[in-house]
């Protein structure tokens, strides 16, 4: 049987019966059987799927191996059974109602197969989607189940002939304008429901078939099912050319900044080994957890409000890339916002947190003065009004934030995670005791939080909301759109059919398969979910930022402070740094004018690079963190964020080196890509050789 011929061993030949011309005239491959692939079976009804629950587990000899979703599960375990059917192992099958045919992503199956077929087309259209949409690796095959030697059967088959002629005409895109098909012939309109209750009616008058033939042939010509994707096309508005510009530059500025998955995978592996868990590492960065800790999964059941924590994941990944490598395992994709990621964080934060209250003494060895500074971090949530499953309000954005006050009580936002640039505390260095007494940190009092809290809530908390709103609500005004579209028609049609049957039932017109009760029961229950949807859009609407908590903070001393206590002087060459510094970008400045370039000095932000440079009428941006260094220097210094900001953007980040000659000339060399792998986790700087960086230069462009 079919089951047999998918989950046959490797290498097991396929053969798939009464295919006159199997998977498009050979365009398509035939599948390659495999006892670990999943597969999805739609059935119409609950009775059916019950049956075929019982068959397919005996058959299997495995109750594990099978899961339902019908209308009666619940959303939790709707998420809990794509989850485990997504990236467990040991589940192969699931079996669904059109209750999965909304909704949920299943792309993890490229099999499907439809037991019984439903007589509105648009429920194909969602039933087919949920495998064949973006992300999908595998070529996707299908198998509608028709009954032979019957009238509405052989109008299906002729219905799924002609759009196979049409898939191979269109592709894929066949699919997505199912529901909008309308059949017509001799100036009469009918949908397919209408077009099958004809055939087995009157299937067998020469008139009929005549109008079932040329109502096949019109409706699924291949110019109007083209039209019809037109027509689908989600967007044809556009947008000025300075609108995307400004768009894509702030895109640009967020992937220079975004956190390195390096980052999470160092963090993950380390943070779940002391939890008890353990991830083997599988392929090259792909990983498989055999066993989830006790305490993972409890504390996703306290803060959890999407996927589950699965209790083993046949593999997890934390580069977007090898998500779906050919081939191999789907892996679950372990980023922020994933379940098991966000139960390690908070178990962590909540066994360690102390730590962060306790604060530290960081050395910053760019800084050659004697004025320390105060660097707080900050938590920062914005909530709706929805509830989690322990009664608490859902959060919608989470940000830590960096403050950092100066001895003159001049706050400033820092925008990215300076202390990755700060070195801690050596033996070498003046003892923490002899620091804090120091007469220029006496000003590092306790009522500093409340004024760096208070500079949050003036500046940044607004700037936050602001940014959450201007993204949050566009989408839920657009899902409420929809929502409304879907459900308003469905339950119009179930009005309609309800009062239809009760006519029919009136002049005595018995349906066997459905009553008017039972279609009014339908529009009443899509009534109800139309009223609860718009319900949870209202509340998630109502976004409210919560204030500002002040985790920590980091006394950050300058390098100069300890080189006056330990009674160094500053070298003349250390001032002399800070105006080569100057003095390169400026050069680096007018070179990329004089390149018909936009720059602007980014120094004083200390982003990771130094020079935001704009690529006119484009809105890109090169990234270019400048040196300057005399002819003679061996080596070149740089700092763990710009190594990891020019890693982020390897193909727009620039490392500029002026070199100043003897006689009072200078050079200038860009070197692109210039750094190939992450510092490691400890390192705060990596020294380079300067003549090696210069021979990788190439030409000013």
């Amino acid at each position: 049987g079919l089951l047999g011929e998918i989950f046959a061993p490797m290498g097991s030949p396929l053969e798939v019966g009464e295919i006159t011309s199997p998977y498009g005239a050979g365009e398509i491959p035939p599948p390659k059987p495999s006892p670990h692939q999943k597969l999805v079976i739609f059935t119409e009804h609950r009775d059916t799927l019950n049956y075929l629950e019982d068959r397919i587990t005996r058959y299997l000899g495995r109750q594990e191996a099978v899961v339902t979703i019908h209308g009666g599960t619940g959303r939790e375990d709707r998420l809990k059974v794509q989850e485990s059917f997504r990236h467990d192992p040991t589940v192969l099958i699931l079996l669904a109602t059109d209750a999965a045919g909304e909704g949920i992503n299943l792309q993890r199956a490229h099999l499907m197969v439809n037991y019984d077929l439903p007589w509105n087309p648009n429920r194909l259209e969602q039933r087919f989607g949920r495998i064949h949409r973006i992300g999908q690796t595998e070529v996707c095959y299908l198998w509608n189940l028709v009954a032979d030697d019957t009238r509405e059967g052989d109008v299906y088959r002729r219905l799924l002939d002609k759009l196979e002629e049409a898939r191979q005409a269109l592709g894929g895109q066949v699919f997505d304008v199912l529901g909008k098909l309308a059949f017509e012939a001799n100036g009469k309109v009918m949908s397919l429901r209408d077009l099958l209750i004809e055939a087995i009616r009157f299937g067998e008058r020469p008139e009929i078939q005549a109008f079932l033939s040329t109502a096949m042939e019109t409706t699924l010509d291949g110019e109007h099912i083209r039209s019809l994707l037109e027509e689908r096309q989600l967007c044809h508005d556009s947008m000025d050319a300075s609108a995307v510009q400004r768009i894509r530059e702030d895109m640009e500025r967020a992937d220079v900044r975004r956190l390195q998955p390096h980052y999470i995978e160092s963090f993950f592996l380390e943070a779940f080994k002391h939890l008890g868990g353990q991830a083997k590492q599988r392929e090259s960065r792909r990983f498989e957890i055999t066993h989830m800790p006790a305490p993972v999964r409890h504390r996703d059941r306290l803060i959890g409000i999407g996927e589950p924590v699965l209790p083993r994941y046949e593999r997890i990944t934390f580069e977007k890339s090898l998500i779906a490598p050919p081939g191999q395992p789907l892996a679950a994709f372990v980023c922020p916002g994933h379940p098991v990621l966000d139960a390690v964080i908070d178990l962590t934060l909540e066994r360690h947190r102390d730590l962060l209250k306790r604060g530290a003494l960081l050395v910053d060895e760019n800084d050659q003065g004697t004025q320390p500074r105060v660097l707080f971090y900050l938590e920062h949530s914005i909530q709706d009004a929805s509830l989690n499953r322990d009664g608490s309000r859902h959060l919608v954005s989470k940000r830590i934030l960096y403050v950092e006050l100066d001895a003159e009580g001049k706050a400033r936002h820092v925008n990215y995670a300076p202390y990755l640039d700060y070195r801690p505390l050596t033996t070498d260095d003046p003892t923490m005791e002899a620091l804090l007494a120091h007469k220029e940190t006496q000003w590092i009092t306790r009522e500093l939080e409340d004024q760096v809290q208070g500079y949050a809530i003036t500046h940044i908390v607004p700037e936050h909301l602001s940014e959450i709103k201007s993204t949050k609500l566009g989408i839920l005004t657009k899902t409420e759109a929809a929502v409304k579209d879907r459900l308003t028609k469905e339950i119009n049609y179930w009005d309609h059919r309800a009062e239809e049957l009760k006519l029919q039932e009136r002049a005595g017109k018995i349906n066997a398969r459905l009553n008017s009760s039972e279609a009014r029961k339908r529009a009443d229950l899509l009534q109800g979910r139309l009223h609860k949807r718009l319900e949870e859009l209202r509340l998630e609407a109502q976004l409210s930022p919560l204030p500002p908590v002040v985790l920590g903070g980091v006394v950050v001393i300058p390098k100069g402070l300890i080189q006056s206590m330990q009674g160094i002087a500053v070298s003349s060459s250390t001032t002399d740094k800070l105006a080569v510094a100057a003095h390169a970008r400026a050069i680096i400045m007018e070179m990329e004018r004089s390149l018909g370039y936009q720059p602007i000095d980014r120094e004083l932000e200390k982003l990771g690079y130094d020079i935001e440079s704009r690529v006119p009428g484009t809105g890109k941006l090169r990234f270019i963190e400048v040196k300057g260094r005399t002819t003679h220097a061996t080596t070149l210094t740089v700092t763990r964020n710009e190594i990891l900001y020019s890693l982020n953007k390897p193909d727009d980040f620039i490392l500029a080196i002026v070199e100043f000659m003897e006689n009072g000339t200078h050079q200038v060399h860009y070197v692109r890509q210039p750094f190939k792998l992450e510092p490691d986790f400890g390192a705060i700087s990596v020294n380079y050789d300067f003549s090696d960086l210069l021979t990788r230069a190439g030409t000013l462009s």
